[in-house]
């Protein structure tokens, strides 16, 4: 009985402040709605895959080991591809306004488990030169690796294209005003309870049995001017812990 009617209050109280829940809600996904698609500056990526494969021969023909080798050496071109020697080269080339070190925190370099195809993958906030800054890095680092390294197995495997790159990956407006509804809807059921626990006014006889913990055991009901009034001779009882008052 004391879990039904604190799940009556609950939603009692749910009930009572929709309004303001349902407000909240609407303002969290208005001001998220407004700073995704007129504040935030979109963000477009642009992709090229480049090979590591090394030729084989009559004195070296492929085997295993060669491939395994060739998956083990994807991570040391990882560090190379975003280093200054290849992204100065970048620079330079495109006439970008960042120095290599800015541009390497929008180039990232990744590679599916046991495959010996690297993504360059670049963010930039537009397309057509993220697609440069992509193809680009590419074509510098199968240039300058058989420098570095005193190898020529890097092939570039397909160029990053404009046409793919045109719509941003972020800001993601639908997805940034979805989480805005529920942090508002959080908000808001949080605000209801707290206005409703900070609210100490006795409305009702279940207010008067949950602050005073007494039952009531009686109620007088409000008498109308149209309605006939008792005489001076009644009197009407209420007991509470045994205690009687007449009134």
């Amino acid at each position: 009985m004391e879990e039904t009617i604190d799940l009556r209050q609950l939603f009692g109280t749910l009930k009572k402040r929709l309004w303001l829940i349902a407000l909240i809600t609407i303002i969290a996904a208005m001001i998220s709605g407004i700073v995704s698609f007129f504040v935030l500056t979109p963000v477009y990526q642009a992709r090229t895959q480049i090979l590591v494969n090394q030729e084989s021969s009559e004195q070296q023909p492929l085997n295993a080991y060669t491939i395994q080798t060739n998956i083990q050496l994807i991570s040391t071109y990882n560090e190379i591809i975003t280093s200054p020697v290849i992204l100065e080269d970048v620079v330079k080339k495109l006439n970008l306004n960042v120095t290599a070190k800015q541009l390497s925190g929008q180039v990232q370099v990744t590679n599916s488990q046991d495959s010996q195809v690297a993504h360059i993958v670049v963010q930039d906030t537009n397309a057509k030169r993220a697609t440069d800054i992509a193809n680009t890095t590419a074509d510098v680092f199968q240039e300058k690796i058989s420098s570095i390294m005193s190898i020529d197995n890097v092939s570039v495997l397909s160029k990053a294209e404009l046409a793919d790159s045109l719509n941003p990956i972020k800001p993601a407006p639908l997805m940034n005003i979805a989480i805005a509804i529920v942090v508002g809807l959080m908000l808001g059921v949080g605000l209801a309870f707290l206005l409703e626990y900070l609210d100490q006014n006795i409305k009702n006889e279940q207010d008067v049995e949950r602050i005073l913990q007494i039952p009531v055991i009686g109620v007088i009901s409000e008498i109308s001017d149209g309605e006939v009034q008792p005489s001076s001779t009644s009197q009407s009882y209420t007991h509470t812990k045994g205690v009687t008052r007449g009134v």
